[in-house]
């Protein structure tokens, strides 16, 4: 298995999502975030080595081939951006990462995976659009990986509605994500912009878990 600093290496030669488009809120994630967010699933909590994962609104595929390199057994990428699949596919072909991308709306996605890794719109455009990420992928998995931008309130209103969504929150690791300039209306070359990774585990799972001990 391959370390951090390496993966995070790997994952700078990674191209961006081409013609990112507002409505999607779709920003690409800068390495070192990627990279860190999946060391945290794979070796602080045994989330990835061996394990079924999906990235959900994949963009250029990073977390997905970062999955791939920390050794998961099977990696799904989806994203409803056509021009984004295509650059992610010759993505995890770069560094030679194995993930089955598809191209399609989340609720294309169905059947069961260990772990979901995600990246979702923070719903500054569109109101609720995170939370229909995250309602999928507590559907579908039993640990989520989702990353929010940080503030008091986006803390207060998240501890609230995931447990409706049947999840657990686990832990919180605060992070410094460096977005590129991406749009028009950006005046600046790049830009730190405060996050919150959670770390959500699924009701059922947690259930089941404990009818086995």
């Amino acid at each position: 298995m391959l370390r951090r600093k390496h993966i995070a290496i790997l994952l700078s030669q990674l191209e961006p999502i081409p013609n990112p488009k507002l409505k999607w809120e779709s920003y690409t994630l800068d390495s070192e975030s990627a990279a860190t967010i999946v060391y945290i699933a794979a070796h602080e909590h045994n989330n990835i080595y061996r394990k079924k994962v999906i990235d959900l609104g994949c963009g250029s595929g990073i977390l997905a081939i970062a999955a791939s390199l920390f050794g998961a057994e099977w990696v799904v990428g989806v994203d409803i951006d056509k021009e984004a699949i295509k650059v992610a596919v010759k993505n995890a072909s770069r560094v030679g990462a194995q993930v089955d991308f598809i191209n399609g709306d989340i609720d294309c996605i169905n059947g069961h995976f260990g772990t979901t890794l995600m990246n979702p719109p923070f719903g500054s455009w569109h109101k609720g659009a995170d939370i229909n990420f995250l309602k999928k992928a507590l559907e579908i998995s039993d640990i989520v990986y989702s990353l929010h931008k940080r503030s008091p309130s986006a803390r207060d209103f998240l501890s609230k509605i995931i447990p409706k969504l049947g999840g657990i929150i686990d832990s919180i690791y605060e992070m410094d994500v460096v977005i590129r300039k991406t749009f028009n209306f950006h005046k600046k070359r790049y830009y730190n912009v405060k996050a919150d990774l959670y770390r959500i585990i699924s009701v059922n799972y947690k259930a089941s878990n404990m009818g086995q001990s």
